[in-house]
């Protein structure tokens, strides 16, 4: 989960004071993952449905709460989106967007999302309070089971701003866990191929003895019937017992025989079992591992882009000639000069840092921050005249989005999404739109990574 695009409730606007936060159990969260919470009417004694809450919220219960099978199955019945051909992506906004219109689509989430949940919300019909809510939390965060506490949290009728934003905040830096389990998995996947490996040899050298022990067993048997069939011909009545004596014997040795077999069938069909097991976990580390080996290189690819810009601006404004000799550089920033580009969304702190580069290769930043502090009304005003619409999708809220891709097609404006709202983000798109940068790519500058000192 990134940084929640949206208003971030300040501390300031809560109603309780440190001292009656801290009598509660609950703890002030930090102003970058607390999320915008509508308070409940006191007199309201009913749980929250679905569509009564902060329509940001509605993005982290979807998420969370319910599975991509679950929403294929109820979200095309209220939409024209194709149940088999959307993407993951298409199928979870859909059914954010419902559920902020509210409607028979925000019903139906509702109702599954109870029927789903039943116990949870039986056992959070328990808390009296604040701090009988927070420990049921707490108590689901150390179990795992995340989802059907949240939800029951979130739709709690004595649920207050403090308590929900506790529980986004908790959500929201569980996510940040995700990445730092990627080098363990990668070596827990080498562990189980060597260990699927030393298997697989296992069970051949069983099954080659299985196979050896069944010809033994049928020669036995065929060597024993072939005796019997002999015997019996003879007739000798003297006889008579130690035939009877050795036949026992040789009953015997055929079923010891035949439980020895079973035994290693037994044992042959666990072994293939955890085998089978072992190897769809190996699959789905190797998922994993893949990606997280692109984002890896999509993040290498941004951190070239920004070192490329860096030294080449550093180049073009001390004039210092390239390996020819012919003059200062080209700027891998020159694409944007001349040019009017308008940024929605993104941080402050990353936004002057890109107007600054901008303006320094003779273009225009215009930057609007999606509604935050800036009127939504002047979004539709900015885009006219612009020759690039920027925006990056882990800092702009849906609506903002949604906005700004139908003004740019009706105005014919070409926009581009960015991964993240960093500076490496911008100047690597930068990069890759500049025509001429392309034999820059093939030929990198020389790094300036020193291998003693680094």
């Amino acid at each position: 989960m990134h940084t929640p695009p949206f208003p971030l409730a300040q501390p300031s606007r809560l109603k309780l004071s440190g001292d009656e936060l801290a009598s509660t159990g609950i703890r002030a969260v930090d102003t970058c993952c607390s999320p915008v919470v509508k308070a409940t009417p006191p007199n309201v004694k009913r749980r929250a449905r679905l569509s009564e809450l902060d329509h940001h919220l509605h993005c982290s219960i979807i998420g969370t709460c319910l599975s991509t099978h679950e929403l294929r199955k109820l979200v095309p019945k209220f939409t024209d989106l194709d149940r088999r051909e959307a993407s993951d992506l298409e199928i979870h906004h859909a059914a954010v967007e419902l559920a902020i219109e509210g409607g028979a689509c925000a019903k139906a989430l509702h109702k599954l999302l109870d029927e789903r949940y039943t116990g949870a919300i039986r056992r959070f019909e328990k808390a009296a309070d604040d701090s009988g809510l927070l420990k049921l939390w707490d108590e689901a965060l150390k179990s795992g089971d995340i989802p059907p506490a949240y939800w029951a949290l979130m739709t709690h009728p004595l649920a207050t701003m403090p308590v929900r934003q506790k529980a986004f905040g908790d959500l929201h830096m569980l996510s940040h866990l995700v990445g730092a389990a990627n080098r363990a998995d990668i070596r827990r996947l080498v562990a189980l191929e060597e260990e699927n490996a030393a298997l697989k040899e296992k069970i051949e050298r069983q099954q080659s003895r299985l196979q050896e022990l069944s010809v033994e067993r049928d020669a036995s048997i065929g060597a024993l019937n072939e005796q019997i069939v002999q015997l019996r011909a003879r007739q000798l009545p003297a006889d008579a017992a130690g035939l009877e004596a050795e036949l026992q014997h040789l009953r015997e040795r055929l079923a010891d025989a035949d439980q020895r077999v079973t035994l290693h069938t037994s044992r042959r069909e666990a072994a293939e079992q955890r085998v089978q097991q072992e190897q769809d976990a190996a699959q789905a580390l190797r998922r994993s591992r893949d990606q997280a080996l692109a984002l890896l290189k999509l993040v290498q690819s941004e951190c070239d882009a920004l070192e490329r810009a860096t030294v080449d601006a550093a180049e073009a404004a001390h004039g210092t000639n390239n390996a020819n000799g012919i003059g200062p550089r080209r700027a891998s920033l020159d694409s944007v000069q001349g040019k009017r580009i308008v940024y929605v969304g993104g941080r402050p702190g990353s936004n002057n840092a890109l107007k600054r580069l901008v303006e320094a290769a003779g273009g225009e930043l215009v930057v609007h921050d999606g509604g935050v502090e800036d009127r939504k009304g002047l979004l539709a005003a900015a885009l006219p005249g612009a020759d690039i619409v920027v925006f990056p999708v882990d800092c702009v809220d849906h609506d903002s989005m949604n906005t700004l891709k139908r003004i740019c097609e009706r105005h014919a404006i070409d926009y581009h999404p960015l991964r993240t709202a960093s500076v490496a983000s911008f100047v690597e798109l930068m990069a890759r739109l500049h025509p001429e940068h392309v034999a820059q790519l093939r030929n990198p500058p020389s790094s300036a990574f020193c291998l003693r000192h680094g």
